[in-house]
């Protein structure tokens, strides 16, 4: 019995030592990346702070891109989770962490002052570097146009970033994110001046942009919260939360309901 026992113990051993083996000869087709979408976020911090609090400090991104110069640091392996998004929703899907890369870039954010919220803006250099990261992510995990987001856009309620001077137009023109054609936007507008749309409708239109909306055709602070993040992408000079005709069009045409 003893002896049978040595034998097995050997035999165990020496599986292990050979290692586990694992034949990666075939592959399936059907497959695609984990990386459902791209966050952008702005730090509200400088460089050395930054980097400290996303190295150290209970949150992180994948990438952070400096001011001056706009160098670009990989803080997390795009194949590992980040601690960017927190409580997040956006088409349906929650707590985004597990599904998506996110960006910080090194910006103050804003200031209150007497006279109102002053916002900051962003380097010409620094949404370059952006730019090429994100044409970069963009082709290597195979994103649909729509995938790059803010962290105001999955979190409404209690994130601004990147916040109102952040040049969405600007990755649009490079192809990153889908934009309303000005003509069908008037023309949309034209029809809207004379009679909006319910609060309900507002609604409808935002949720099928991808935000969490309430359902209740009430005007209140959380559906005031969600039209304002939408207005701070696409009209930013304005984006009081207020449901009118062009911003109405704005979504009736990014929705791609215009006839």
């Amino acid at each position: 019995m003893r002896i049978l026992f040595l034998s097995l113990a050997l035999a165990l051993l020496g599986g292990c030592a050979g290692g586990l083996r694992i034949d990666t000869s075939h592959t399936s087709v059907s497959q695609s990346s984990r990386v459902q979408y791209v966050v952008l976020h702005y730090t509200s911090a400088d460089l050395p702070t930054s980097l400290r609090v996303l190295t150290r400090d209970g949150v992180s991104s994948h990438y952070l891109i400096g001011d001056h110069p706009a160098t670009i640091y990989r803080l997390v392996d795009e194949s590992r989770r980040a601690w960017h998004a927190g409580e997040s929703d956006w088409q349906g899907r929650t707590w985004l962490n597990a599904s998506t890369l996110g960006i910080e870039l090194v910006n103050d954010g804003y200031v209150d002052t007497p006279n109102g919220r002053v916002y900051r803006p962003y380097s010409d250099e620094q949404i370059d570097a952006l730019i090429l990261l994100l044409k970069d992510i963009v082709a290597r995990h195979s994103l649909p146009l729509g995938s790059i987001i803010g962290h105001s856009d999955i979190a409404p309620q209690r994130k601004v970033d990147p916040g109102p001077l952040f040049p969405w137009k600007r990755l649009a023109d490079a192809g990153l994110v889908a934009w309303p054609e000005a003509g069908a936007v008037a023309r949309a507008q034209a029809r809207f001046a004379y009679s909006l749309p319910t609060v309900a409708w507002f609604q409808q239109q935002l949720a099928r942009q991808g935000y969490t909306t309430p359902q209740t055709g009430v005007l209140d602070e959380a559906t005031r919260n969600v039209i304002s993040a939408f207005q701070m992408k696409y009209r930013q000079r304005l984006y009081d939360g207020q449901p009118d005709a062009e911003t109405a069009a704005l979504l009736l045409v990014l929705n791609g309901m215009l006839r």
